[in-house]
C-alpha cells in the first residue's frame, strides 16, 4: 500500500472502532443520539461528501459519490444512524480494494517502465560525463558498464558483452553483442564494457516509443468498456428518478407510510450504485494489458485486446515471421559462364539494397564491393533491381522482372527463392537462396488451431513452390505466393469479407515492409519487433521477441481478459437486478443493500486482478 492507501485504512479502522463505541454508548450519552454517530460518519465519509458537492458544482451530479451521499444523509435523517455509518464505512472498504488493485496493475506496468534508463555515460572533451539520456545527441559516444542499462539505441564500436533483453521481450535468454552490432535501449549490460555510438535521440529510441505506447494504451477503450461508460451515463440518473418515484408513489397510492418508503428509496439508491461495473471492467482490461506487457506483448489499447480475443483467422507474412529471414545462397546455376562471375555480377548490382536477399548475395560473394564499378541503381518494388555494372545494364530479380524486361528464363527444380540475372536482354542464369523455418513456427500453428482459430493463411512474394513447401511443412490451411505488397492488401481484403460476423482477422508481419497490410487487418501484429520502429508504429499488437508461438499466448491472455470482464458484468448486473427488484418490493434491508454494492464491488475487483497473470 502507498501512503494515501494506508491513511484510508487507518480511517476505516478508526471509524469502525468509533461506530462500535457509538453503538454501545449511544443509549447512555445525553443529548441527541445522532451526535454520537456523526463522529464516525464524518471520520470515514467527509471526503465522499466533499467530492459529491464539488462534482455537483462542476455539473457532474450523477455519480457514485452523489448516490452514497444522498443515501447515507437520508438514513441519518430518518434515524438509521448505525446503518448510515456502516454503508459509508463499507463503501470506503470497496474504494480501498479498488485503489490497491489498480496500484497492483500499475506496478505491473511500472515493472516495464523500469526499462527507462536514468543516465548515460557520455564521452565529451576527453572525459566521461553522467547526463540525462534526453541530453545526448545522435552520434555521441557513450560507455555502458556491466550492470547498467542501455540508455539509447546505438551501434557497438568497441567491446563485447551479453545483454539481458527480458524487460523488452519477456524472455530470459541473453543476447551476445560485439563491434558493429546494434544495441537497443532498455536492455541491461551483463558482462563486458561497451563503447557505443548513438544512432537516435532518446525520444526516438526503442525504449521511449515502448513507454509512450504503454502509457497511452488506456485511451483506446474496448467496446465492452465503452458500453459500461454509456450504461453508467444513463443508468445512474434513471435509478435516482426510480428512487424518487419509490419514495413518493407508494405512500400516495398505497399506504401513506412516507417514512418507510423513503427508507426503501434510500436502500434502493445504495443497491443501485454502479461501482462494481464502473471499477472492475476497466480494471480488468488495464490488468490484461499489464500482464501482456510483462510477457513481452505490447497491446496499444483495450480495443485491440478485445479484437485479439475474437480472432478466427490469422494471416502470416512468411519472411521474418514464420521463417528466420536469414537467407543463404544454396545453389548457383550459370548459363554458359562461371558461378563466380554470376555471383559477382549479382552482388555488385545489389550492393546498395538493404533487402535480406541482397545481403545474402553480398555475404556469399565475400569480397569488398568496388563501388566505382557500380553506376545508376534502381530498385523495383516486388521485382528486384536494375543497375549499371561495368557500363552494362544488369537486371537482378524474380520471374516478373525478367518478364518485364522481355528476357526468356527457365525455372529451377530446386526449392528456394530464385534470383535471375540478365544483361542486355541475355539470360545469364540464376541463383537459389533459401530461408529456414523458425523452430517454433509449427508449434505456433498447432497452438492457434488448438485455441480455436479456424483458418491460418500465409502470404509471400516468393515463388509458389517455395511458399507451398513452407505451408506444407507447417500445416497451414492456405498459401498465396508471388504477391506484391499491393497484392497482399487485396488478398487480406478478400479474407476480411469471408470471415464470420463478430470474428476478427489478425495479420502477423515483421512490421518493416508490411505496414499497409498491418493497418488494414482488424488486428495488426508485429513479430520480432525488438528495435523495429516501423513495427511499433504500424502494428496494434507488438510481440517483442522473435517467436511466432507468442501469438497463441497473446490470444489466450486476451480471451481470458474478455472472459473476466464478461463475468464481472453478468455477476454485477445479476446481483444488482435481484436486489433492485427486492428494493422496489420493499423487501431489501440496508445490510443487503450494502452487500449488493460494496460486496459485489470487492468480489468483482478481486476477479479483475486475475487478468494480471501472464499465463
Amino acid at each position: 500500500m502507498n501512503r494515501k492507501q494506508k491513511k484510508t485504512l487507518y480511517r476505516i479502522v478508526a471509524a469502525a472502532a468509533l461506530l462500535v463505541g457509538a453503538a454501545l454508548a449511544g443509549p447512555y450519552v445525553p443529548g441527541p443520539r445522532i451526535l454520537v454517530f456523526l463522529i464516525p460518519y464524518f471520520t470515514i465519509g467527509w471526503d465522499i461528501l466533499w467530492k459529491a458537492l464539488r462534482n455537483i458544482k462542476n455539473g457532474q451530479v450523477f455519480d457514485e459519490n452523489f448516490l452514497m451521499a444522498i443515501a447515507t444523509v437520508g438514513a441519518l435523517v430518518i434515524g438509521e444512524y448505525p446503518e448510515a455509518v456502516f454503508v459509508m464505512l463499507f463503501y470506503q472498504v470497496g474504494e480501498l480494494f479498488q485503489a490497491v488493485a489498480v496500484g497492483r496493475s500499475r506496478r505491473s506496468i511500472a515493472a516495464l517502465m523500469d526499462i527507462r534508463p536514468d543516465y548515460a555515460n557520455v564521452e565529451r572533451n576527453g572525459e566521461v560525463e553522467k547526463v540525462d539520456p534526453e541530453e545526448v545527441a545522435v552520434g555521441e559516444i557513450i560507455l555502458i558498464r556491466p550492470g547498467e542499462r542501455v540508455p539509447i539505441d546505438a551501434v557497438v564500436l568497441e567491446g563485447s558483452s551479453t545483454l539481458n533483453t527480458a524487460a523488452l521481450t519477456g524472455e530470459s535468454l541473453p543476447r551476445d553483442v560485439g563491434p558493429g552490432e546494434n544495441v537497443i535501449s532498455g536492455c541491461v549490460n551483463l558482462s563486458g564494457l561497451l563503447r557505443v555510438q548513438t544512432v537516435k535521440e532518446f525520444g526516438e529510441s526503442t525504449v521511449a516509443k515502448i513507454l509512450e505506447l504503454v502509457e497511452n494504451s488506456s485511451t483506446k477503450k474496448a467496446k465492452t468498456e465503452q458500453f459500461i461508460t454509456r450504461f453508467a451515463r444513463w443508468y445512474t440518473p434513471a435509478v435516482v428518478v426510480g428512487a424518487v418515484l419509490l419514495a413518493v408513489l407508494p405512500p400516495l397510492l398505497i399506504d401513506g407510510n412516507w417514512t418507510g418508503w423513503f427508507r426503501q428509496a434510500l436502500i434502493f439508491l445504495v443497491i443501485s450504485c454502479p461501482c462494481a461495473l464502473v471499477i472492475s471492467v476497466p480494471l480488468t482490461f488495464f490488468g490484461g494489458i499489464g500482464g501482456c506487457s510483462r510477457a513481452g506483448i505490447l497491446v496499444k489499447g483495450s480495443n485491440y485486446l478485445e479484437a485479439l480475443a475474437r480472432t478466427e483467422t490469422v494471416v502470416f507474412d512468411k519472411t521474418g515471421t514464420l521463417t528466420q529471414g536469414v537467407f543463404k545462397v544454396t545453389a548457383i546455376h550459370p548459363e554458359g559462364g562461371t558461378e563466380e562471375g554470376l555471383l559477382e555480377l549479382a552482388a555488385l548490382a545489389e550492393s546498395y539494397s538493404s533487402h535480406p536477399i541482397a545481403r545474402s548475395l553480398r555475404e556469399a560473394y565475400g569480397r569488398e564491393i568496388e563501388e566505382s564499378r557500380v553506376g545508376k541503381v534502381e530498385e523495383i518494388a516486388g521485382r528486384g533491381v536494375e543497375a549499371d555494372v561495368d557500363g552494362q545494364r544488369v537486371y537482378v530479380g524474380n520471374d516478373k522482372l525478367m518478364e518485364d524486361c522481355g528476357v526468356v528464363w527457365h525455372p529451377c527444380r530446386q526449392v528456394g527463392t530464385g534470383v535471375h540475372v540478365a544483361v542486355k536482354g541475355e539470360y545469364l542464369g540464376h541463383i537459389i537462396i533459401s530461408d529456414e523455418v523458425k523452430p517454433d513456427a509449427g508449434e505456433a500453428i498447432a497452438a492457434l488451431r488448438a485455441a480455436g482459430v479456424r483458418r491460418t493463411v500465409m502470404l509471400t512474394g516468393d515463388a509458389q513452390p517455395v511458399g507451398q513447401a513452407v505451408g506444407e511443412e507447417l500445416g497451414l490451411d492456405q498459401v498465396y505466393a508471388q504477391l506484391l505488397p499491393a497484392d497482399k492488401v487485396e488478398r487480406v481484403e478478400e479474407l476480411l469479407k469471408e470471415k464470420e460476423a463478430g470474428g476478427t482477422l489478425a495479420f502477423v508481419g515483421d512490421g518493416i515492409n508490411d505496414a499497409p497490410v498491418l493497418s488494414r487487418a482488424d488486428v495488426g501484429v508485429a513479430m520480432g519487433a525488438l528495435g523495429s520502429d516501423a513495427a511499433i508504429e504500424a502494428a496494434d499488437v507488438v510481440l517483442m521477441d522473435d517467436k511466432p508461438s507468442k501469438l497463441a499466448q497473446a490470444i489466450a491472455m486476451a480471451r481470458r481478459t474478455l472472459r473476466i470482464a464478461n463475468q464481472n458484468i453478468v455477476f454485477a448486473l445479476g446481483v444488482k437486478g435481484i436486489f433492485l427488484v427486492l428494493g422496489l418490493l420493499g423487501k431489501a434491508s440496508m445490510w443487503g443493500a450494502t452487500f449488493a454494492d460494496v460486496g459485489v464491488s470487492v468480489i468483482a475487483i478481486l476477479n479483475a486482478t486475475r487478468a494480471l497473470k501472464e499465463g
